[in-house]
């Protein structure tokens, strides 16, 4: 006995018009063919599912790059990354440039450059008279004291960023915390920030951030002789409407190489031992003159 099934032939599916797909929000022209590749499987099945994918990713493809290629609102770099201190070194220039994407100048944007040196300790003693003698009388300590403190701007800060703003962010002399301990008198406070800027390590407003172009900068930061080794940070800000908008992280560090840094290694290493070579070189460098002018 023969047994007879009757298979039902599927209905082709009816091709979507490529001008009738809607739109797909973040998805190139690429993308709409992708879709209408799907209106094949009736004929092509196999052919359409790949081709239809393989558009799909080339689509997601085109799309993220042209999101990642897209400018940036700030741009800046230094003009080099090491500063190195010999036994001839008599201070240095880094070169802060870079580039925004809006103007800059009166009534555009606007650029801060704060440069920040190592923290250490720092004793300000104030000199007492005692019968045309002076000695060290009260002194006061404050603790995490930049070794070097520079900002700069098109403008200076206190016309571009609210109070609030700089404080949170420590930009220009007056936000910095600076707490001490032992003597209180805030002229130890004066005193502390008039050493460092005669000593060119404290630097408010020195010299305004060239604009070249409209929206080029760049800024000379200089470096003193006395500048102490360690890492430092510049922080570059791009400021609109009295908000920054925008930062760019840079650092350089500052090494003793040479003699220079055996020197230093001598010292702290073995104190004892640099004490008593100072003073030998001491005394065989007054004996020599002594000779020398005694020939004389």
């Amino acid at each position: 006995m023969r047994v007879f099934c009757a298979l039902k032939r599927p209905a082709p599916q009816a091709r979507v018009p490529r001008d009738a797909l809607p739109p797909v929000a973040g998805l190139t022209a690429l993308s709409h063919v992708a879709l209408a590749g799907h209106s094949w499987r009736g004929r092509q099945p196999l052919y359409g599912r790949i081709l239809g994918a393989w558009l799909l990713v080339l689509a997601g493809v085109v799309w993220s790059g042209s999101a990642l290629a897209q400018p940036s609102e700030l741009v800046a770099r230094l003009s080099t990354e090491r500063v190195a201190i010999t036994t001839a070194f008599v201070g240095e220039s880094i070169l802060v440039f870079g580039s925004t994407e809006e103007a800059l100048g009166p009534g555009g944007d606007e650029v801060i450059v704060l440069a920040r040196g190592p923290s250490r300790p720092f004793v300000v003693r104030r000199k007492v008279e005692v019968l045309g003698l002076w000695f060290n009388g009260p002194s006061a300590r404050f603790e995490n004291v930049p070794g070097f403190y520079a900002v700069a701007g098109t403008r200076p800060a206190a016309l571009l960023l609210p109070e609030e703003m700089r404080r949170a962010r420590g930009i220009g002399l007056g936000t910095l915390p600076l707490v001490s301990t032992g003597a209180r008198a805030p002229g130890f406070r004066s005193a502390l920030v008039e050493l460092k800027r005669s000593a060119g390590l404290w630097q408010e407003d020195a010299q305004p951030i060239e604009i070249a172009g409209s929206r080029l900068f760049n800024l000379r930061l200089p470096l003193p002789s006395t500048v102490q080794p360690g890492s430092y940070q510049v922080e570059v800000m791009l400021v609109r409407a009295r908000r920054i908008i925008a930062t760019e992280q840079l650092g350089f560090i500052v090494e003793r190489v040479g003699t220079a840094a055996e020197i230093e290694r001598l010292a702290r290493g073995q104190p004892a031992l640099y004490a008593l070579l100072c003073i030998v070189l001491a005394a065989l460098a007054g004996w020599l003159g002594s000779v020398l002018f005694r020939r004389s």
